[in-house]
C-alpha cells in the first residue's frame, strides 16, 4: 500500500507518467469500436423492456407453492403465449411476470395458471400494466436524461468553458451508449432500477471528469505566458496527477456493487437485483475509462485548433528543438503553484541567431522551489 502512495505522489507531481494524450487515437479508435458493437447489439437484437415501459400482468401465487420456477414459465408462456418471468419469493409464492399481453386477456390466463398450478383462480393475486402507462414511463425517463444532460453542459459551460462542455457530454453518451448495449447483448431485463443506475453512474462519471477538469484548469492558468508546455502536456500531468484518485473511487464503487451482480444476482439468484447492479457495474467502468481516455484527449484537440495554442505550440516545439541542437535538457513538470515568472518564459521564444547562448540562461526557468 505504501508503494501505491509513493507512486501516487509521484504522479501528482509529474515525476513519472504516462502519456495518455500522444496515444489518443488509439483510445478513439478503441472506443469507436465498442460504441459500434453496443450499437449494432441495439439494432440486432434491443433491449428486452420490462413490464412497465411495455405493459403486461403479474401474478402471485398463494404461499408454500410446489410447483417449481421452470415448470411455472412453462405453464405461463403456454396460458399467454408470451414469454413469462418466474421468481419465487421467500415465503414460497410464485411471481409470475407477463409482458406485452392484452390486459383485456388477463382473466383467460389468470384461469389458465389456477387449472395449471391447481390452486383456486380467487387466490392468484393479479397485477395489471397498461401499455399507455409504460409508454408514459419511458417517455418521462427519456426526458429526465434530457434534462439532466442540458444542465449539465450548461454547468460545465460556466464553471469551466465550452470545449470541457462538449468533452463531458461526449463521455456521457459513450457510456450511456456502451451500458445499454451491454444490457441488448446481455438480454437482461430493462425496468425503472435500470433507469435510476444509469443516472447514478451518469453521476459518477462526471465526478471523475470534473475532477481532471479542475486540475487541468488550474495548470493552464496563464499558459500563453510561458513557452515550456503545450496545452496536451498540461492535459497529460492532470490525467497523471488525478489517476490514483480516479482508480481509487471506481474500484471501491466497483466492489459492493460486484457484490450485487455476481452473489446476488448470480449465486443467490436474485434477478431483480440484475436490473440496477449491472448498469451500475457497466457505468461506472465506462465512466472511469471515459474520463481519463476520452473527455480529457478531446478537450486537448478542441483547445489546440485554437491560433492561440497553435502559435503556443510552435514556440514550444522551436524552444524544445533549439534545447535539443545545444545539449541541453529541459525541465519535465511545471509546479504546483503555477509558472516560473522568468521573463524568459513569459516571452516567446525566439529562433535564430539573436538568441542568447544556453550556457547563459543556465538555471534560469526552473520550477519554483526546485533546485537540483
Amino acid at each position: 500500500m505504501a508503494k501505491l502512495g509513493s507512486l501516487g505522489a509521484r504522479l501528482h507531481r509529474g515525476e513519472v507518467g504516462y502519456d495518455f494524450i500522444k496515444n489518443r487515437k488509439i483510445w478513439y479508435g478503441i472506443s469507436i469500436l465498442i460504441t459500434i458493437t453496443a450499437i449494432l447489439g441495439l439494432a440486432v437484437r434491443g433491449l428486452n423492456m420490462g413490464i412497465e415501459f411495455q405493459g403486461g400482468a403479474v401474478f402471485t401465487t398463494p404461499k408454500h407453492m410446489s410447483t417449481s420456477v421452470s415448470q411455472a414459465e412453462t405453464y405461463a408462456t403456454e396460458a399467454s403465449g408470451h414469454d413469462a418471468i418466474v421468481q419465487k419469493l421467500g415465503d414460497g409464492s410464485l411471481r409470475i411476470q407477463i409482458a406485452g399481453i392484452d390486459t383485456g386477456k388477463s382473466d383467460q390466463i389468470k384461469d389458465a395458471l389456477a387449472k395449471d398450478l391447481k390452486v383456486n383462480p380467487e387466490r392468484i393475486n393479479a397485477d395489471l400494466v397498461g401499455p399507455s402507462w409504460g409508454k408514459q414511463i419511458a417517455n418521462k425517463a427519456w426526458e429526465g436524461l434530457a434534462i439532466f444532460m442540458v444542465l449539465v453542459v450548461i454547468y460545465l459551460a460556466i464553471a469551466f468553458e465550452w470545449r470541457m462542455a462538449v468533452a463531458a457530454l461526449v463521455a456521457l453518451i459513450h457510456d450511456i451508449t456502451i451500458t445499454t448495449g451491454i444490457y441488448a447483448l446481455v438480454g437482461f431485463e430493462v425496468t425503472p432500477g435500470t433507469v435510476i443506475g444509469l443516472l447514478t453512474i451518469l453521476g459518477y462519471s462526471l465526478y471523475d471528469t470534473v475532477v481532471v477538469f479542475d486540475s487541468l484548469k488550474e495548470q493552464t492558468k496563464d499558459i500563453t505566458r510561458q513557452t515550456r508546455w503545450t496545452y496536451s502536456d498540461l492535459a497529460n500531468l492532470s490525467i497523471n496527477g488525478t489517476l490514483m484518485r480516479s482508480i481509487n473511487t471506481t474500484v471501491v464503487a466497483l466492489l459492493p456493487v460486484a457484490g450485487l451482480l455476481f452473489i446476488g444476482g448470480g449465486v443467490l439468484g436474485a434477478g431483480m437485483l440484475n436490473d440496477i447492479s449491472l448498469s451500475l457495474f457497466v457505468g461506472l467502468a465506462a465512466g472511469a475509462y471515459s474520463s481519463i481516455f476520452i473527455a480529457t484527449p478531446l478537450v486537448a484537440d478542441l483547445k489546440e485548433r485554437e491560433p492561440q495554442m497553435k502559435a503556443l505550440k510552435k514556440r514550444v516545439l522551436a524552444k524544445r528543438a533549439q534545447a535539443a541542437a545545444q545539449g541541453e535538457p529541459l525541465e519535465a513538470e511545471p509546479t504546483d503553484d503555477g509558472y516560473d515568472e522568468d521573463p524568459e518564459d513569459a516571452a516567446p521564444a525566439v529562433v535564430g541567431p539573436r538568441n542568447q547562448p544556453a550556457s547563459r540562461g543556465r538555471g534560469r526557468g526552473r520550477p519554483s522551489g526546485k533546485r537540483r
